[in-house]
């Protein structure tokens, strides 16, 4: 009998940190050869003064308050069964989990095992991995035609693209409106499944592993899905105070998260940006971000430079600079994440995976 794959052994990979670094390198260095002569004159311009220090400081700020919306919200899901260290390592592995499976794929499933080896059972682990998905999905549903007030939607595909799926091809609008219908699909489904009818997951579950391909796991699926059921209770008995407070984390963390690139863009650009500019700013992230979910990269790697600079670009003054701001955006909200996962998960599975202290290597006296 073949044993289960263990997501952790995934993680330990090292060619899964390489090649989104590897990706990101190759799309900057095309950048750099496509458009050298415009980004020497843009930096020939540009002078590094207090002003870029201040905005790239909030920018960090931003950074920060994201993690920090994350961690007070899986603590709010968790009951607070997990304390701040823990929350803040649950964060890190699962930003580095999201960092080296593509975005299509997302780091969902390894979320659920790195709760779950933080002593939270796995039908509760599953519910909360949902949830959280089920809370990020409600603020983009809710934010998008709040923004498309202030901006309008004319204004908000400046970007060429095509691609191709089932078949069809689809510009950066046809994406964005089947992307914002798979959302309210993911969200109606998730609803569905923990508030409204868990004993039908439970059953759909069963029957799902009860199949001779995953029939070896089925006891695992039975106990999940009890686990579900039983949490599926315990959330409807919660008070408004409690999921008022989820998504007010939740706020937080989106908000701060597409805010660093405003503050990014006024740390670099020479020219004045209004109040609308950064609404529209802050509108076109939530559009980049429906393209990234359909990236194939780890976590959007080449994708991302790509599709900040056809829908930012023009904020930006000089031109030239736009890739320097882009490079910039990606080693604040992207890269840092690769480096705490590598640092992180060696502690972490020696703490929650083998349950002692470090292996001291040195030789008894």
């Amino acid at each position: 009998m073949a044993k289960r794959s263990n997501p952790i052994r995934q993680l330990l990979d090292p060619k899964k940190v390489f090649i989104p670094i590897g990706i990101g390198l190759a799309i900057v260095a095309w950048f750099l050869y496509r458009d050298f002569q415009n980004q020497k004159e843009a930096l020939e311009l540009f002078s590094w003064g207090w002003h870029t220090t201040g905005w790239l400081g909030v920018a960090l700020i931003m950074v920060a308050l994201r993690d920090v919306g994350y961690m007070i919200r899986i603590r709010i899901l968790t009951d607070k069964k997990l304390n701040w260290r823990q929350a803040f390592e649950v964060i890190m592995l699962w930003e580095f989990a999201s960092s080296i499976t593509p975005s299509v794929v997302g780091g969902s499933s390894v979320a659920i095992f790195i709760v779950n080896r933080e002593k939270i059972p796995l039908g509760r682990s599953t519910a909360v991995v949902m949830i959280t998905a089920f809370l990020d999905e409600l603020f983009y549903v809710l934010m998008v035609p709040l923004l498309l007030i202030f901006v309008g939607w004319s204004t908000l595909f400046p970007l060429e693209m095509q691609t191709t799926l089932l078949g069809f091809d689809l510009g950066a609008r046809e994406i964005f409106i089947v992307g914002y219908v798979f959302i309210l699909f993911l969200i109606s489904a998730i609803y569905m499944a923990i508030f409204r009818f868990p004993e039908g997951a439970r059953n759909l579950l069963v029957r799902l592993f009860s199949t001779n391909l995953l029939s070896r796991w089925k006891k695992g699926a039975i106990e999940t899905g009890d686990d579900l059921v039983i949490t599926s209770k315990e959330l409807k008995t919660k008070p408004i105070r409690f999921w008022v407070n989820a998504f007010t984390a939740t706020f937080l963390s989106w908000t701060a998260r597409f805010w660093v690139v405003n503050f990014i863009i006024l740390a670099f650009t020479i020219v004045d940006i209004s109040v609308a500019d950064h609404f529209l700013i802050y509108a076109r992230q939530l559009v980049m971000w429906v393209i990234l979910l359909i990236s194939p990269t780890p976590g959007g790697a080449g994708v991302a430079e790509i599709a900040f600079e056809g829908f930012l670009q023009q904020f930006i003054a000089p031109v030239g600079l736009t890739l320097t701001v882009a490079v910039v955006w990606r080693f604040m909200t992207y890269y840092p994440y690769l480096v705490m996962g590598a640092i992180i998960l060696p502690r972490w599975i020696q703490r929650t995976y083998l349950g002692r202290k470090l292996i001291s290597f040195r030789k008894p006296k």
